[in-house]
Protein backbone atom coordinates (compact mmCIF):
# COMPACT_ATOMS: atom_id res chain seq x y z
CA UNK A 1 0.00 0.00 0.00
CA UNK A 2 1.58 3.10 -1.12
CA UNK A 3 2.03 5.65 1.68
CA UNK A 4 2.57 9.38 1.83
CA UNK A 5 4.97 9.72 5.13
CA UNK A 6 5.36 12.87 6.97
CA UNK A 7 7.87 13.86 9.41
CA UNK A 8 8.26 17.14 12.06
CA UNK A 9 5.96 19.41 9.90
CA UNK A 10 2.75 20.07 8.07
CA UNK A 11 0.73 22.71 7.49
CA UNK A 12 -1.93 23.45 9.31
CA UNK A 13 -5.52 24.73 8.47
CA UNK A 14 -5.23 28.34 8.80
CA UNK A 15 -3.24 29.15 6.67
CA UNK A 16 -2.88 31.03 2.85
CA UNK A 17 -5.90 32.65 2.47
CA UNK A 18 -7.40 32.14 5.76
CA UNK A 19 -4.46 32.76 7.82
CA UNK A 20 -4.62 36.56 6.31
CA UNK A 21 -8.13 36.47 6.71
CA UNK A 22 -8.30 35.88 10.68
CA UNK A 23 -5.08 37.62 11.11
CA UNK A 24 -1.85 37.55 12.82
CA UNK A 25 -1.54 34.84 15.51
CA UNK A 26 0.57 36.87 17.60
CA UNK A 27 -0.90 38.27 20.61
CA UNK A 28 1.73 40.57 21.80
CA UNK A 29 4.79 41.91 21.67
CA UNK A 30 6.00 38.75 23.51
CA UNK A 31 4.12 36.55 20.91
CA UNK A 32 5.92 38.40 18.10
CA UNK A 33 8.78 37.35 19.79
CA UNK A 34 8.71 34.15 19.95
CA UNK A 35 11.08 33.31 18.41
CA UNK A 36 13.35 34.30 20.73
CA UNK A 37 16.61 32.13 21.47
CA UNK A 38 16.30 29.59 24.11
CA UNK A 39 19.46 31.45 25.61
CA UNK A 40 17.54 34.62 26.36
CA UNK A 41 14.83 33.00 27.81
CA UNK A 42 16.70 31.20 29.94
CA UNK A 43 19.16 34.13 30.38
CA UNK A 44 15.57 35.88 31.97
CA UNK A 45 14.75 32.93 34.01
CA UNK A 46 18.51 31.54 35.43
CA UNK A 47 16.78 32.21 39.15
CA UNK A 48 13.82 29.91 38.55
CA UNK A 49 11.01 32.10 38.22
CA UNK A 50 7.35 31.83 37.06
CA UNK A 51 4.40 33.85 35.80
CA UNK A 52 0.87 33.95 36.71
CA UNK A 53 -2.19 34.54 34.19
CA UNK A 54 -5.79 34.36 34.49
CA UNK A 55 -7.74 32.67 31.47
CA UNK A 56 -11.21 32.21 33.30
CA UNK A 57 -13.17 30.98 36.28
CA UNK A 58 -12.73 27.09 37.64
CA UNK A 59 -13.28 24.82 35.08
CA UNK A 60 -16.10 22.34 34.19
CA UNK A 61 -13.22 19.62 34.01
CA UNK A 62 -9.69 19.06 32.85
CA UNK A 63 -10.27 15.49 31.85
CA UNK A 64 -9.66 15.86 28.20
CA UNK A 65 -12.42 14.05 26.36
CA UNK A 66 -15.00 15.43 28.73
CA UNK A 67 -13.96 19.15 28.27
CA UNK A 68 -15.74 21.57 25.64
CA UNK A 69 -14.68 25.08 27.18
CA UNK A 70 -12.04 27.33 25.95
CA UNK A 71 -10.54 28.22 29.53
CA UNK A 72 -10.31 23.98 30.30
CA UNK A 73 -8.81 23.73 27.04
CA UNK A 74 -6.05 26.64 27.60
CA UNK A 75 -5.04 24.16 29.95
CA UNK A 76 -5.49 20.77 28.91
CA UNK A 77 -3.11 21.84 26.15
CA UNK A 78 -0.10 22.65 28.86
CA UNK A 79 -0.52 20.11 30.54
CA UNK A 80 -1.16 17.15 28.12
CA UNK A 81 0.36 16.72 24.76
CA UNK A 82 -1.85 14.87 21.56
CA UNK A 83 -0.31 13.11 18.90
CA UNK A 84 0.48 15.85 16.79
CA UNK A 85 0.92 19.54 17.50
CA UNK A 86 0.03 22.69 16.20
CA UNK A 87 2.85 25.42 17.04
CA UNK A 88 3.28 28.89 16.81
CA UNK A 89 3.29 28.94 12.88
CA UNK A 90 -0.28 27.00 12.80
CA UNK A 91 1.95 24.77 11.72
CA UNK A 92 1.03 20.38 12.03
CA UNK A 93 4.03 19.37 13.80
CA UNK A 94 4.98 16.04 15.76
CA UNK A 95 3.80 15.72 19.17
CA UNK A 96 3.69 12.16 20.68
CA UNK A 97 4.43 11.18 17.23
CA UNK A 98 7.87 11.49 15.75
CA UNK A 99 6.05 10.73 12.44
CA UNK A 100 3.44 9.40 10.75
CA UNK A 101 2.34 8.45 7.40
CA UNK A 102 -1.12 8.63 5.17
CA UNK A 103 -2.17 5.47 2.71
CA UNK A 104 -2.37 6.94 -1.22
CA UNK A 105 -6.48 5.76 -0.49
CA UNK A 106 -6.34 8.67 2.55
CA UNK A 107 -8.01 5.63 5.32
CA UNK A 108 -4.76 4.51 6.90
CA UNK A 109 -2.63 6.54 8.95
CA UNK A 110 0.12 5.26 10.71
CA UNK A 111 1.63 7.17 13.89
CA UNK A 112 5.22 6.02 14.78
CA UNK A 113 5.83 7.39 18.94
CA UNK A 114 9.03 9.00 19.44
CA UNK A 115 11.27 6.81 22.09
CA UNK A 116 11.67 7.51 25.63
CA UNK A 117 7.91 8.57 25.98
CA UNK A 118 7.04 8.89 29.81
CA UNK A 119 3.96 9.70 31.92
CA UNK A 120 4.58 12.41 34.69
CA UNK A 121 4.54 10.03 37.15
CA UNK A 122 7.42 8.08 35.03
CA UNK A 123 5.97 5.51 33.85
CA UNK A 124 6.47 4.43 30.27
CA UNK A 125 3.49 5.95 27.52
CA UNK A 126 3.45 3.95 24.25
CA UNK A 127 0.74 3.79 21.44
CA UNK A 128 -1.44 1.43 23.77
CA UNK A 129 -2.43 4.58 25.84
CA UNK A 130 -3.84 6.28 23.29
CA UNK A 131 -5.04 3.32 21.42
CA UNK A 132 -7.21 3.10 25.34
CA UNK A 133 -7.73 6.98 25.10
CA UNK A 134 -9.65 6.72 21.63
CA UNK A 135 -12.11 4.28 22.52
CA UNK A 136 -12.67 5.63 25.36
CA UNK A 137 -13.68 9.04 23.24
CA UNK A 138 -16.06 6.15 21.75
CA UNK A 139 -17.79 4.68 24.52
CA UNK A 140 -21.00 6.01 25.07
CA UNK A 141 -20.29 5.67 29.26
CA UNK A 142 -17.83 8.02 28.66
CA UNK A 143 -20.06 10.97 27.02
CA UNK A 144 -17.87 12.57 25.33
CA UNK A 145 -18.58 15.90 23.74
CA UNK A 146 -16.27 15.80 21.12
CA UNK A 147 -16.56 12.26 20.36
CA UNK A 148 -18.25 12.16 17.38
CA UNK A 149 -16.27 15.16 15.89
CA UNK A 150 -12.70 13.67 16.64
CA UNK A 151 -13.47 9.81 16.44
CA UNK A 152 -16.56 9.38 14.01
CA UNK A 153 -14.77 9.47 11.33
CA UNK A 154 -13.04 6.10 12.34
CA UNK A 155 -14.56 2.61 11.34
CA UNK A 156 -16.19 1.21 13.32
CA UNK A 157 -17.73 3.81 14.76
CA UNK A 158 -21.24 3.07 14.86
CA UNK A 159 -20.09 -0.26 16.68
CA UNK A 160 -18.44 1.40 19.11
CA UNK A 161 -21.27 3.54 20.12
CA UNK A 162 -24.35 0.81 19.34
CA UNK A 163 -25.54 1.84 16.27
CA UNK A 164 -27.72 4.83 16.87
CA UNK A 165 -30.74 5.54 15.39
CA UNK A 166 -30.24 8.21 12.84
CA UNK A 167 -33.49 9.95 13.74
CA UNK A 168 -33.89 9.87 17.43
CA UNK A 169 -29.83 8.80 18.32
CA UNK A 170 -31.05 5.57 20.51
CA UNK A 171 -28.47 2.94 20.71
CA UNK A 172 -29.98 0.13 18.44
CA UNK A 173 -27.47 -2.77 19.78
CA UNK A 174 -25.16 -3.19 22.47
CA UNK A 175 -21.86 -0.70 22.56
CA UNK A 176 -18.54 -2.39 21.46
CA UNK A 177 -16.07 0.04 21.89
CA UNK A 178 -12.95 -2.08 21.20
CA UNK A 179 -14.97 -2.34 17.48
CA UNK A 180 -13.02 1.04 16.83
CA UNK A 181 -10.43 0.62 14.42
CA UNK A 182 -7.56 2.34 16.29
CA UNK A 183 -4.37 -0.06 17.02
CA UNK A 184 -1.54 -0.58 18.94
CA UNK A 185 1.31 -2.56 17.84
CA UNK A 186 2.41 -5.17 20.49
CA UNK A 187 6.05 -3.13 20.98
CA UNK A 188 3.71 0.21 21.16
CA UNK A 189 5.70 2.12 19.00
CA UNK A 190 3.21 2.48 16.24
CA UNK A 191 -0.61 3.40 16.32
CA UNK A 192 -2.86 2.61 12.81
CA UNK A 193 -6.36 4.25 12.69
CA UNK A 194 -8.79 3.01 9.71
CA UNK A 195 -11.34 5.62 8.90
CA UNK A 196 -14.46 4.74 7.19
CA UNK A 197 -13.71 7.64 5.06
CA UNK A 198 -10.95 9.54 3.58
CA UNK A 199 -10.80 12.75 6.10
CA UNK A 200 -8.11 15.18 4.85
CA UNK A 201 -8.14 17.18 8.19
CA UNK A 202 -7.34 14.19 10.06
CA UNK A 203 -3.95 15.52 11.26
CA UNK A 204 -5.69 18.37 12.60
CA UNK A 205 -8.02 16.29 14.58
CA UNK A 206 -4.89 14.27 16.34
CA UNK A 207 -3.49 17.56 17.49
CA UNK A 208 -6.78 18.86 19.29
CA UNK A 209 -6.87 18.53 23.00
CA UNK A 210 -9.93 16.16 23.23
CA UNK A 211 -7.53 13.75 21.38
CA UNK A 212 -4.62 13.61 24.29
CA UNK A 213 -3.81 10.49 26.10
CA UNK A 214 -5.11 9.80 29.64
CA UNK A 215 -3.40 7.09 31.75
CA UNK A 216 -5.80 4.38 32.06
CA UNK A 217 -4.52 2.83 35.25
CA UNK A 218 -5.53 6.58 36.99
CA UNK A 219 -9.03 6.80 35.45
CA UNK A 220 -10.30 3.41 36.08
CA UNK A 221 -8.50 3.39 40.25
CA UNK A 222 -9.65 7.11 40.64
CA UNK A 223 -13.18 7.07 38.58
CA UNK A 224 -14.16 10.65 37.75
CA UNK A 225 -12.01 11.86 40.67
CA UNK A 226 -8.49 11.14 38.87
CA UNK A 227 -8.46 14.52 37.05
CA UNK A 228 -9.44 16.98 40.51
CA UNK A 229 -6.57 16.60 42.70
CA UNK A 230 -2.50 16.66 41.79
CA UNK A 231 -2.07 13.34 43.42
CA UNK A 232 -3.82 11.51 40.77
CA UNK A 233 -3.61 14.29 37.96
CA UNK A 234 -1.34 12.26 35.57
CA UNK A 235 -0.59 13.83 32.47
CA UNK A 236 2.20 13.77 29.88
CA UNK A 237 2.39 17.38 28.86
CA UNK A 238 5.60 19.36 29.08
CA UNK A 239 3.86 21.07 33.09
CA UNK A 240 1.79 19.31 35.22
CA UNK A 241 -0.57 19.92 38.19
CA UNK A 242 1.21 20.72 41.65
CA UNK A 243 -1.61 22.75 43.34
CA UNK A 244 -5.09 23.01 42.77
CA UNK A 245 -7.37 25.25 45.35
CA UNK A 246 -10.64 25.60 43.74
CA UNK A 247 -12.16 28.68 42.60
CA UNK A 248 -8.23 30.19 43.80
CA UNK A 249 -5.50 29.13 41.53
CA UNK A 250 -4.33 25.97 39.84
CA UNK A 251 -0.21 25.88 39.84
CA UNK A 252 1.50 24.06 36.66
CA UNK A 253 5.22 23.46 37.44
CA UNK A 254 7.41 21.86 34.97
CA UNK A 255 7.03 18.21 34.26
CA UNK A 256 10.88 16.69 34.49
CA UNK A 257 9.57 13.53 32.35
CA UNK A 258 8.14 14.95 29.65
CA UNK A 259 9.16 13.60 25.99
CA UNK A 260 7.69 15.12 23.40
CA UNK A 261 7.14 17.94 20.40
CA UNK A 262 7.84 20.95 22.72
CA UNK A 263 11.28 22.17 22.09
CA UNK A 264 12.55 21.83 26.11
CA UNK A 265 15.15 24.30 25.72
CA UNK A 266 12.42 26.88 25.98
CA UNK A 267 10.51 25.41 28.06
CA UNK A 268 12.29 27.51 31.29
CA UNK A 269 9.67 28.52 33.73
CA UNK A 270 9.30 27.06 36.87
CA UNK A 271 6.03 27.50 36.93
CA UNK A 272 2.65 28.94 35.83
CA UNK A 273 0.05 30.17 38.15
CA UNK A 274 -3.17 29.93 36.56
CA UNK A 275 -5.78 32.14 38.52
CA UNK A 276 -9.63 31.14 38.29
CA UNK A 277 -11.45 34.18 38.52
CA UNK A 278 -14.70 34.76 37.87
CA UNK A 279 -14.93 38.46 38.23
CA UNK A 280 -13.73 40.86 36.06
CA UNK A 281 -13.14 43.14 38.43
CA UNK A 282 -11.15 41.35 40.43
CA UNK A 283 -9.44 39.78 37.31
CA UNK A 284 -8.56 43.60 36.57
CA UNK A 285 -7.03 44.65 39.91
CA UNK A 286 -4.99 41.26 40.15
CA UNK A 287 -3.22 42.39 36.50
CA UNK A 288 -3.02 46.62 37.76
CA UNK A 289 -1.48 44.97 41.19
CA UNK A 290 0.96 43.02 39.16
CA UNK A 291 -0.12 39.57 40.60
CA UNK A 292 -1.25 38.73 36.89
CA UNK A 293 0.79 39.44 33.97
CA UNK A 294 -1.86 38.45 31.84
CA UNK A 295 -5.72 38.69 32.15
CA UNK A 296 -8.41 37.56 29.83
CA UNK A 297 -11.60 38.93 32.07
CA UNK A 298 -11.15 42.75 31.23
CA UNK A 299 -14.27 44.95 32.45
CA UNK A 300 -16.25 45.91 29.65
CA UNK A 301 -16.29 49.69 31.27
CA UNK A 302 -12.47 50.12 31.23
CA UNK A 303 -12.25 48.97 28.01
CA UNK A 304 -12.48 53.14 26.27
CA UNK A 305 -10.33 54.05 28.54
CA UNK A 306 -7.57 51.15 27.58
CA UNK A 307 -4.41 51.56 25.05
CA UNK A 308 -4.50 49.07 22.35
CA UNK A 309 -0.97 47.29 21.93
CA UNK A 310 -0.51 48.81 18.47
CA UNK A 311 -0.84 52.17 19.93
CA UNK A 312 1.92 51.11 22.62
CA UNK A 313 -0.59 50.02 25.40
CA UNK A 314 -1.11 46.73 26.81
CA UNK A 315 -4.61 45.71 26.00
CA UNK A 316 -4.55 43.25 22.39
CA UNK A 317 -7.47 42.58 20.52
CA UNK A 318 -7.00 39.76 17.90
CA UNK A 319 -9.53 37.25 15.92
CA UNK A 320 -10.63 34.19 16.18
CA UNK A 321 -12.11 31.77 14.43
CA UNK A 322 -15.58 31.52 16.21
CA UNK A 323 -18.88 32.57 16.54
CA UNK A 324 -21.29 33.96 19.20
CA UNK A 325 -24.69 32.47 19.29
CA UNK A 326 -27.91 31.84 21.03
CA UNK A 327 -29.14 28.02 22.10
CA UNK A 328 -32.66 27.74 21.44
CA UNK A 329 -34.13 24.88 23.22
CA UNK A 330 -36.08 23.07 20.18
CA UNK A 331 -37.69 20.27 22.06
CA UNK A 332 -39.65 22.87 24.29
CA UNK A 333 -42.20 24.60 23.32
CA UNK A 334 -42.49 27.10 21.90
CA UNK A 335 -39.44 27.11 20.07
CA UNK A 336 -40.17 23.70 18.63
CA UNK A 337 -41.88 25.93 16.00
CA UNK A 338 -39.22 27.50 13.48
CA UNK A 339 -41.19 30.27 12.80
CA UNK A 340 -40.74 31.73 17.01
CA UNK A 341 -36.95 31.19 16.17
CA UNK A 342 -36.67 33.14 13.10
CA UNK A 343 -38.84 35.61 14.82
CA UNK A 344 -36.81 35.99 17.91
CA UNK A 345 -33.19 36.06 15.76
CA UNK A 346 -34.77 38.79 13.17
CA UNK A 347 -36.10 40.84 16.38
CA UNK A 348 -32.16 41.42 17.12
CA UNK A 349 -29.95 44.59 16.21
CA UNK A 350 -27.02 43.06 15.37
CA UNK A 351 -25.23 46.34 14.34
CA UNK A 352 -26.47 47.44 17.50
CA UNK A 353 -25.18 45.01 19.53
CA UNK A 354 -21.56 44.72 18.32
CA UNK A 355 -21.12 48.61 18.56
CA UNK A 356 -22.99 49.76 21.04
CA UNK A 357 -23.39 46.98 23.10
CA UNK A 358 -20.15 44.92 22.51
CA UNK A 359 -17.83 48.65 22.20
CA UNK A 360 -16.68 47.47 18.50
CA UNK A 361 -14.55 44.55 19.98
CA UNK A 362 -17.20 41.99 17.81
CA UNK A 363 -18.65 42.16 14.50
CA UNK A 364 -22.20 41.29 13.29
CA UNK A 365 -23.34 37.78 12.51
CA UNK A 366 -24.95 37.13 9.59
CA UNK A 367 -24.81 33.57 9.42
CA UNK A 368 -23.27 30.65 11.89
CA UNK A 369 -19.79 29.94 9.48
CA UNK A 370 -17.42 32.90 11.07
CA UNK A 371 -15.12 34.42 8.72
CA UNK A 372 -11.50 32.57 8.03
CA UNK A 373 -13.47 29.58 7.37
CA UNK A 374 -11.63 28.55 3.89
CA UNK A 375 -13.73 26.86 0.60
CA UNK A 376 -13.06 23.95 -1.63
CA UNK A 377 -11.09 27.11 -3.86
CA UNK A 378 -9.36 29.00 -1.29
CA UNK A 379 -12.26 31.90 -0.76
CA UNK A 380 -14.16 32.55 2.53
CA UNK A 381 -16.69 29.55 3.21
CA UNK A 382 -19.05 32.56 4.93
CA UNK A 383 -19.18 34.56 1.48
CA UNK A 384 -20.26 32.03 -0.39
CA UNK A 385 -23.19 30.88 2.30
CA UNK A 386 -26.43 31.20 0.62
CA UNK A 387 -25.20 32.30 -3.14
CA UNK A 388 -23.85 34.63 -1.48
CA UNK A 389 -26.67 36.85 0.09
CA UNK A 390 -26.49 36.95 4.04
CA UNK A 391 -28.99 34.85 5.62
CA UNK A 392 -29.76 37.69 7.92
CA UNK A 393 -30.31 41.05 6.44
CA UNK A 394 -29.10 44.25 7.99
CA UNK A 395 -32.05 46.31 7.68
CA UNK A 396 -33.07 45.90 11.44
CA UNK A 397 -36.30 48.18 10.87
CA UNK A 398 -37.19 45.40 7.60
CA UNK A 399 -36.22 42.76 9.98
CA UNK A 400 -38.40 43.69 13.38
CA UNK A 401 -41.47 43.89 11.38
CA UNK A 402 -40.89 40.32 9.43
CA UNK A 403 -40.04 39.08 13.11
CA UNK A 404 -43.69 40.60 14.30
CA UNK A 405 -45.34 39.32 11.21
CA UNK A 406 -43.53 35.55 11.64
CA UNK A 407 -44.81 35.50 15.49
CA UNK A 408 -48.71 35.96 14.45
CA UNK A 409 -48.17 33.70 11.61
CA UNK A 410 -46.72 31.41 14.58
CA UNK A 411 -50.23 32.36 16.81
CA UNK A 412 -48.94 34.81 18.76
CA UNK A 413 -50.18 38.51 17.24
CA UNK A 414 -48.06 40.75 19.17
CA UNK A 415 -47.37 38.32 21.59
CA UNK A 416 -50.50 37.44 22.66
CA UNK A 417 -50.34 33.91 24.47
CA UNK A 418 -46.69 33.40 24.29
CA UNK A 419 -45.41 32.79 27.94
CA UNK A 420 -42.99 34.10 29.78
CA UNK A 421 -39.10 32.70 29.19
CA UNK A 422 -36.14 32.74 30.73
CA UNK A 423 -32.65 33.48 29.10
CA UNK A 424 -29.79 31.99 30.39
CA UNK A 425 -26.53 33.17 30.87
CA UNK A 426 -23.30 33.28 32.87
CA UNK A 427 -21.75 36.82 34.36
CA UNK A 428 -18.68 37.62 32.33
CA UNK A 429 -17.62 39.33 29.76
CA UNK A 430 -20.74 40.85 27.92
CA UNK A 431 -22.89 38.11 28.26
CA UNK A 432 -24.94 40.14 30.61
CA UNK A 433 -24.92 43.41 28.42
CA UNK A 434 -26.46 41.42 25.84
CA UNK A 435 -29.30 39.49 28.01
CA UNK A 436 -30.25 43.21 29.01
CA UNK A 437 -30.41 43.99 25.95
CA UNK A 438 -32.29 40.85 24.49
CA UNK A 439 -34.66 41.76 26.99
CA UNK A 440 -35.19 44.50 25.81
CA UNK A 441 -35.50 43.73 21.80
CA UNK A 442 -37.74 40.94 22.51
CA UNK A 443 -40.27 42.78 24.32
CA UNK A 444 -40.88 44.97 20.99
CA UNK A 445 -42.75 41.80 19.94
CA UNK A 446 -44.47 41.48 23.25
CA UNK A 447 -42.37 38.69 24.85
CA UNK A 448 -41.49 38.90 28.54
CA UNK A 449 -37.93 37.56 29.26
CA UNK A 450 -36.38 37.11 32.53
CA UNK A 451 -32.59 36.45 33.12
CA UNK A 452 -31.37 33.48 35.04
CA UNK A 453 -27.38 34.34 35.97
CA UNK A 454 -25.47 30.83 36.38
CA UNK A 455 -22.01 30.33 37.59
CA UNK A 456 -20.07 29.40 35.07
CA UNK A 457 -19.18 25.50 36.57
CA UNK A 458 -22.64 24.82 36.34
CA UNK A 459 -23.98 26.68 33.15
CA UNK A 460 -21.94 24.72 30.62
CA UNK A 461 -23.56 21.51 32.03
CA UNK A 462 -26.99 23.06 32.55
CA UNK A 463 -27.13 24.13 28.99
CA UNK A 464 -26.15 20.64 28.06
CA UNK A 465 -28.54 18.82 29.43
CA UNK A 466 -31.29 21.00 28.19
CA UNK A 467 -32.23 22.81 31.48
CA UNK A 468 -32.95 26.10 29.63
CA UNK A 469 -35.29 28.50 27.65
CA UNK A 470 -32.50 30.26 25.19
CA UNK A 471 -29.32 30.51 26.54
CA UNK A 472 -26.21 32.22 25.50
CA UNK A 473 -23.45 30.27 23.22
CA UNK A 474 -20.55 30.18 21.35
CA UNK A 475 -18.23 27.78 19.39
CA UNK A 476 -14.72 28.88 18.48
CA UNK A 477 -12.80 26.50 15.89
CA UNK A 478 -10.78 23.60 16.55
CA UNK A 479 -9.85 23.10 12.77
CA UNK A 480 -10.13 24.84 9.58
CA UNK A 481 -13.06 23.13 7.96
CA UNK A 482 -16.71 24.08 8.18
CA UNK A 483 -18.14 20.21 9.41
CA UNK A 484 -16.40 21.22 12.87
CA UNK A 485 -19.11 24.29 13.48
CA UNK A 486 -21.83 23.03 11.55
CA UNK A 487 -21.97 19.21 13.04
CA UNK A 488 -22.59 20.70 16.16
CA UNK A 489 -26.03 20.72 15.28
CA UNK A 490 -26.33 16.97 14.17
CA UNK A 491 -28.33 14.60 16.21
CA UNK A 492 -27.32 13.36 18.77
CA UNK A 493 -23.94 15.38 18.66
CA UNK A 494 -22.75 16.26 21.99
CA UNK A 495 -22.45 19.51 21.77
CA UNK A 496 -25.49 19.67 20.56
CA UNK A 497 -27.10 21.83 23.35
CA UNK A 498 -30.07 23.61 22.00
CA UNK A 499 -31.36 19.88 20.71
CA UNK A 500 -31.68 20.67 16.73
CA UNK A 501 -32.54 17.80 14.50
CA UNK A 502 -33.71 17.56 10.95
CA UNK A 503 -33.27 14.27 8.95
CA UNK A 504 -32.05 16.65 5.89
CA UNK A 505 -29.61 18.63 7.49
CA UNK A 506 -28.17 15.73 9.24
CA UNK A 507 -27.93 13.89 5.38
CA UNK A 508 -26.47 17.02 4.08
CA UNK A 509 -23.59 16.43 7.04
CA UNK A 510 -23.02 12.75 6.17
CA UNK A 511 -22.92 13.25 2.56
CA UNK A 512 -20.07 15.90 2.97
CA UNK A 513 -17.84 12.43 4.36
CA UNK A 514 -16.56 12.07 0.84
CA UNK A 515 -12.89 12.43 -0.95
CA UNK A 516 -14.11 14.92 -3.49
CA UNK A 517 -13.05 18.44 -2.42
CA UNK A 518 -15.89 19.94 -4.14
CA UNK A 519 -18.75 17.46 -3.15
CA UNK A 520 -17.68 17.67 0.81
CA UNK A 521 -17.63 21.74 0.66
CA UNK A 522 -20.98 21.81 -1.74
CA UNK A 523 -23.00 19.32 0.96
CA UNK A 524 -21.72 21.90 4.04
CA UNK A 525 -22.84 24.57 2.21
CA UNK A 526 -26.63 22.86 1.87
CA UNK A 527 -26.29 21.80 5.66
CA UNK A 528 -25.56 25.64 6.15
CA UNK A 529 -28.93 26.53 4.10
CA UNK A 530 -31.09 24.10 6.15
CA UNK A 531 -29.88 25.06 9.72
CA UNK A 532 -29.92 28.75 8.84
CA UNK A 533 -33.46 28.51 7.35
CA UNK A 534 -34.79 26.60 10.34
CA UNK A 535 -32.99 28.84 12.52
CA UNK A 536 -31.62 25.78 14.90
CA UNK A 537 -29.56 28.48 16.07
CA UNK A 538 -29.20 31.96 16.43
CA UNK A 539 -25.83 33.59 15.60
CA UNK A 540 -25.08 37.27 16.95
CA UNK A 541 -21.53 38.19 16.55
CA UNK A 542 -18.28 37.00 15.28
CA UNK A 543 -15.54 36.58 18.08
CA UNK A 544 -12.23 38.49 18.76
CA UNK A 545 -10.47 37.32 21.89
CA UNK A 546 -9.54 40.75 24.24
CA UNK A 547 -6.78 40.82 26.98
CA UNK A 548 -4.28 42.75 29.38
CA UNK A 549 -0.84 41.43 29.24
CA UNK A 550 2.20 42.96 30.52
CA UNK A 551 4.95 43.62 27.90
CA UNK A 552 7.58 41.52 30.85
CA UNK A 553 5.85 38.35 29.49
CA UNK A 554 7.37 37.03 26.73
CA UNK A 555 7.09 33.65 25.01
CA UNK A 556 3.06 33.35 24.58
CA UNK A 557 1.40 33.23 21.65
CA UNK A 558 -2.87 33.41 20.80
CA UNK A 559 -3.83 31.16 17.92
CA UNK A 560 -7.15 31.93 16.22
CA UNK A 561 -8.45 29.11 17.45
CA UNK A 562 -8.81 30.76 20.69
CA UNK A 563 -5.99 29.58 22.65
CA UNK A 564 -3.11 30.69 24.86
CA UNK A 565 -0.01 28.83 24.21
CA UNK A 566 1.93 29.04 27.56
CA UNK A 567 4.48 26.67 27.23
CA UNK A 568 7.47 28.90 26.22
CA UNK A 569 6.47 31.70 28.86
CA UNK A 570 8.99 33.56 31.04
CA UNK A 571 9.07 36.89 32.70
CA UNK A 572 11.58 38.90 31.11
CA UNK A 573 13.91 41.22 33.79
Amino acid sequence: MKMKKFVAVAMAGCLAASLAACGSTASSSAATDSAATAEEATEATATGTGFTVQLGPNPETLDPALNSAIDGANTIITIFEPLLLVNENNEVVGGQAESWEVSEDGLTWTFTMRDGLKWSDGSDLTAKDFEYSFKRLADPNTAAPYGQTVVGMIAGYAEATGNPDPATGEMTTEPDFDALQVEASEDGKTLTIHLSYPCSYFDKIAAFAAMSPVQQATVETNGDSWCTQPDTFICNGPYMISEWTPSERIVLTKNPNYVGGWDTSRIVSDTITLLLIEDEAAAYAAYNSGEAQLVKSVPSDEIPSLTKAEDGGDFYVDSNLGTYYLSVNCEREPFTDPLVRKALSLAIDREYVTEVVMQGTYSPAHSISCPGITDADGSQFADNANGGTPYIGSDYDANLEEAKSLLAEAGYPNGEGFPAITYSTNDQGYHMPLAEYLQTAWSELGIDVTIETVEWASFTPQRRAGDYDVCRNGWVMDYDDPSNMLELFQTGNGNNDGKYSNPEFDAAIEASKVADKAEHFAKLHEAEDILMEDMGCIPVAYYNDFWLQSSSLQGTWHSPYGYWYLQYGYVAE
